[in-house]
């Protein structure tokens, strides 16, 4: 089996937030209105967090990091341990999904993730008048009462595995490293995906560099995004 995992360089990654909005459209996720953004309650599956780098910075030389911030698809997730119903699993293939007929809402996977990327559906998802025709036949749409996440775009690797299927071969590096929507759309090829028990895989290759890290690695949840820190030279 696979162990699928990414790598995101953020020597390259300029902020852009394309990966962002193409996670949106590729997802299903609903436009926050104005009544919801007050309340911060604004979903994004992806999002790029700021962080100062407080002892290379003074005002007005800010010298900031940009950190995209997908599911970290844990080894060890504190999310699938503290679900009571076993809405949120790991599958065979290392991915951590949500079973969405099964959630219950009670948020206790949210508040045990300590990467903050878990979101609650507070209110019916709504959609611009005439977007129903723009939303992916692939992707549920989520009820009201459900947390939901990034998926490493597990409906896009399903439609992969097919095709190779179908032609009579196995998947490839080639075919799945810029397979997730964020992978594929981003201008400055920082971020890559694939199969990090594969050693001639190109994750699994970056994932060896000496720049590689990963977020909170200190605390035991084994995170399968790995980032490649700023190459100071």
């Amino acid at each position: 089996m696979p162990r699928w995992g990414m790598v995101i360089d953020l020597d390259k990654c300029t902020a852009c937030q394309a990966c962002t909005i193409a996670c949106q459209a590729e997802n299903n996720i609903p436009f926050a209105g104005p009544e919801q953004t007050a309340m911060d309650r604004v979903k994004h599956w992806h999002d790029v967090m700021v962080q100062v780098k407080e002892e290379e910075s003074e005002y007005p030389h800010i010298h900031a990091r940009f950190i995209p911030r997908p599911c970290m698809h844990c080894e060890e997730p504190p999310c699938v341990r503290v679900c009571p119903v076993g809405a949120t699993y790991t599958d065979d293939e290392g991915i951590v999904q949500v079973n969405y007929q099964r959630c219950v809402g009670c948020r206790y996977c949210i508040t045990a993730c300590p990467y903050a990327i878990r979101y609650f559906n507070w209110f019916p998802p709504e959609y611009p008048a005439g977007y129903d025709a723009y939303l992916n036949p692939n992707v549920p749409v989520r009820p009201v009462g459900v947390v939901e996440k990034c998926t490493f775009c597990v409906q896009r690797l399903e439609q992969a595995k097919r095709e190779a299927s179908a032609q009579g071969r196995e998947l490839t590096d080639a075919d799945v490293v810029l397979l997730p929507a964020c992978c594929e759309t981003c201008p400055a090829s920082a971020r890559y995906f694939g199969d990090l028990d594969d050693p001639e895989s190109t994750v699994s290759r970056l994932a060896r560099s000496p720049r590689a890290f990963k977020l909170l690695e200190d605390i035991g949840t084994e995170p399968k995004v790995y980032y490649l820190a700023e190459d100071k030279n």
